[in-house]
């Protein structure tokens, strides 16, 4: 007897799509030229939080044309909530050696703020040439802790989001485009 296939959560749990699939490869594009600009010579040590920040930097290091090397760093800040629990943690850190190098540390959203403080902090104590930090979103109206983005996709409202490596309770991130998760639906799953 065949198994029963488990139907994926998909485009029919979102409120309203907000940033379209189209929109976020035009600015990804624009962004990368941004970034390229602002390091006319310098090699540039990119720092990706994981999970959330995975599709965007992937798709941001293909824009940007200059030398790069990748590390990647996990925080845990949300769990299966839809609000941050707190001061986030750092579950793995970096691997590779930052000192003097020019840091782009790349984080899917900024709200609170407090995720990027704390990763900034312990990055400039590892002595780093300089560093920048870059958000596909940015949501001014969570914000707790006084931080701003060097480069920002998109302002968004206060709402929360899924799609495009943005998750709840690890599920949604592989939706092309952005989008507001139906009120109902905003409760630890019972498939968590």
């Amino acid at each position: 007897m065949p198994a029963t296939k488990q139907v994926l959560p998909t485009y029919q749990d979102l409120e309203e799509i907000i940033i379209s699939e189209h929109m976020i490869k035009r600015r990804v594009k624009k962004l990368g030229e941004e970034i390229s600009a602002a390091y006319p010579e310098e090699e540039i040590t990119v720092v990706a939080i994981v999970n959330g920040a995975l599709l965007f930097a992937a798709d941001l290091l293909r824009e940007i044309r200059r030398p790069i090397r990748l590390d990647c760093i996990r925080v845990s800040s949300y769990r299966n909530d839809t609000r941050s629990l707190g001061r986030p943690e750092i579950v793995h850190s970096l691997t590779i050696d930052i000192t003097n190098r020019h840091v782009l540390l790349i984080d899917d959203i900024l709200d609170t703020g407090k995720t990027l403080s704390v990763v900034v902090n312990l990055i400039q104590k590892l002595n780093p040439a300089s560093v920048r930090t870059c958000v596909l979103l940015d949501k001014k109206g969570r914000r707790e802790v006084a931080f701003e983005a060097d480069f920002v996709g998109f302002p968004i409202p206060d709402q929360f989001v899924v799609g495009y490596g943005l998750d709840f309770a690890e599920r949604y991130r592989n939706l092309p485009s952005i989008g507001v998760l139906k009120p109902h639906l905003q409760n630890p799953p019972e498939w968590a």
